[in-house]
């Protein structure tokens, strides 16, 4: 299993965990987020916003403007 799949399963199982799992999860990993964190010295993060953005340049992904984006999401 890749680091970005096990990344996107650990943030979906945050957002349905109980409260007491988060708190244990981030008690573990606590001072860690305390230091900062710098994206930037990560090659696969690098890696990933180079694709995303080769993909936009060359038109394989449609974009939408904040605009459109709350458009689409408010209620009717």
């Amino acid at each position: 299993m890749t680091t970005a799949t096990i990344r996107e399963k650990l943030h979906d199982y945050i957002n349905i965990a109980d409260d007491k799992k988060v708190e244990a999860i981030y008690t573990m990993v606590e001072d860690e987020i305390a230091e900062k964190f710098d994206h930037w010295q990560d090659q696969e993060f690098v890696n990933e916003m180079n694709r995303r953005i080769r993909d936009y340049e060359s038109g394989n992904v449609k974009c939408s403007t904040w605009e459109e984006i709350k458009q689409k999401t408010s209620p009717l």
